[in-house]
């Protein structure tokens, strides 16, 4: 079995500092997948641990869809692993588009893949332009759940901030529970230093 955290220590993705996340909070610490996946090794085990948990359910694949830029490789990996298809949505003017000749088929059952999942906001919007060219969302997969939402096998609560759907399942090879803060409230700002966004510093 995959020790994940150990996996994202040793490839320099699981970041100490003072971050600003995408959501405007804040947090002392940061997932960086793209140094993990950037081993196309190690990108493969984990793609290839993920379908047996997915396997496991039972669930019926025939695409795998992710929302670019961040969920591609893992995505495609992870369609490698299954043996299915695979496609990426992407955001154009603000809005997620399945584009470049790329198609869904009328109940083709499509897995939402991304590499990580914190509410899964993106994961659901992409989910909807699948579902508007005919798709059924059978799934959602991560490789890491930041632990907001409720990961297949795990016995935690999805917590109220999580977007995903209850009634379809969400897999992923582990939880990373961070805390994460409002500005008024961070107690890094309060210790003096500055949130910067995860990539603006080399990362």
């Amino acid at each position: 079995m995959i020790n994940l955290e150990k996996t994202y220590k040793d490839a320099q993705a699981y970041l100490e500092g003072h971050f600003l996340l995408s959501s405007g909070k804040h947090s002392q610490f940061y997932l960086q997948s793209a140094k993990v996946l950037e081993d196309p090794k190690v990108a493969q085990t984990l793609a290839q641990e993920l379908a047996k948990v997915i396997k496991q359910s039972g669930i019926k694949i025939d695409l795998v869809c992710s929302p670019a830029l961040g969920g591609v490789l893992a995505g495609y990996e992870l369609a490698r692993a299954l043996g299915v298809r695979f496609i990426f949505a992407e955001r154009v003017n603000g809005v997620m588009s399945i584009r470049r000749g790329f198609e869904v088929k009328k109940d083709e059952k499509v897995l939402m893949c991304e590499d990580i999942i914190t509410t899964g906001g993106s994961a659901l919007e992409a989910a909807r332009e699948v579902e508007n060219q005919g798709g059924v969302i059978v799934g959602f997969a991560a490789l890491a759940n930041r632990g907001f939402c409720k990961r297949y096998g795990s016995d935690s609560e999805a917590k109220p901030t999580c977007k995903l759907p209850n009634d379809v399942p969400f897999f992923a090879l582990g939880d990373f529970e961070f805390e994460i803060y409002d500005e008024e409230n961070c107690p890094l700002c309060k210790m003096g230093t500055k949130a910067y966004k995860p990539g603006s510093r080399g990362n």
